[in-house]
């Protein structure tokens, strides 16, 4: 693959990540946030889960594995996505795609106490930055609102995903563990809707075209076009790459939404977007294992055959 085609890519792509904010929160004007969610990914799963079976793709044959799967289901697509949906209610689509892609930085975090990873100086030099960044996004003040709470827990639980599948994700065929991660993670969001909110939503062109362009451009094209840069490049420093997914996400949301872009946001921001680079970023002259490695194992499941 040549340059300009790689960019191309890493453009449409982490476009389509953070753009998903602000579409997801213009949704909310015609669905309740567990529903609207519930309802993307289950297709978005339904779909890949259809693709997977007609490509005879390998499927786990222990129940157990299933059950690592629903589990992955749980983290990655049900407590990520909801929290982000309950965060936009009362935050912006940018400072929600900032906080939520702060799960790079917890890797480091979470992988140090409960792995027991070792990572170089540069990868805290990049948790540091990325821990001032939030302080800055939250306006320099410890006022922190239920979306600001929602949207960091949706990066812990993004975290946690990735340390599950960095454990268990070799397991699977990459393309399988998405497909049905996604549907488990679907199906456990109706459960949520039903228990935690009034669902509701609005039948017309506008809801359902919003409900298409999220399962399918922002769920299955994103995915695919990702695993595709990962499978053809190097993959750490492909992942360097996920840090214009927040930028396009406070883009998107002043694009789309008017959001107005606070010096906060945009310093903060910055720092963060720096925080993730440094923790992600592999020197050539430096080959010892880094938080890239972990995180395109979540996304690869270590599988080299699909």
């Amino acid at each position: 693959m040549n340059k300009i085609t790689f960019a191309l890519f890493v453009i449409l792509t982490t476009g389509l990540m953070g753009s998903s904010f602000a579409v997801g929160k213009f949704g909310l004007v015609y669905w309740s946030p567990l529903l609207l969610v519930a309802c993307r990914f289950t297709l978005a799963g339904v779909i890949m889960a259809i693709m997977v079976k007609v490509l005879k793709k390998q499927h786990p044959a222990k129940w157990i594995d299933w059950m690592w799967l629903v589990l992955v289901g749980l983290f990655q697509t049900a407590c990520v996505m909801g929290c982000i949906f309950l965060a936009l209610r009362t935050i912006t689509s940018g400072e929600t795609s900032i906080l939520t892609f702060m799960n790079p930085l917890l890797v480091v975090v979470f992988g140090t106490v409960f792995l027991k990873a070792r990572y170089r100086i540069q990868q805290w030099v990049g948790v540091l930055f990325g821990l001032i960044g939030v302080f800055i996004t939250m306006g320099g003040q410890l006022d922190i609102r239920i979306g600001t709470l929602l949207g960091f827990l949706s990066a812990v639980s993004w975290a946690i995903a990735t340390l599950l599948v960095k454990t268990h994700g070799y397991k699977f065929d990459t393309w399988v563990m998405t497909a049905y991660q996604m549907l488990f993670g679907g199906l456990l969001l109706f459960v949520a809707s039903f228990l935690l909110e009034e669902p509701f939503f609005v039948l017309n062109p506008q809801s359902i075209s919003i409900l298409l362009w999220l399962a399918i451009p922002a769920s299955i094209v994103q995915f695919s076009i990702w695993f595709y840069l990962l499978q053809q490049g190097n993959p750490e420093k492909t992942s360097a790459f996920l840090f214009l997914a927040p930028f396009f996400g406070v883009i998107s949301g002043w694009i789309l939404l008017d959001e107005r872009l606070k010096w906060s946001i945009l310093l903060g921001g910055t720092f963060i977007f720096i925080g993730i680079f440094l923790v992600n970023w592999k020197s050539e002259r430096n080959g010892k294992v880094l938080l890239g490695d972990l995180f395109n194992k979540r996304l690869l499941g270590r599988d080299s055959s699909s």
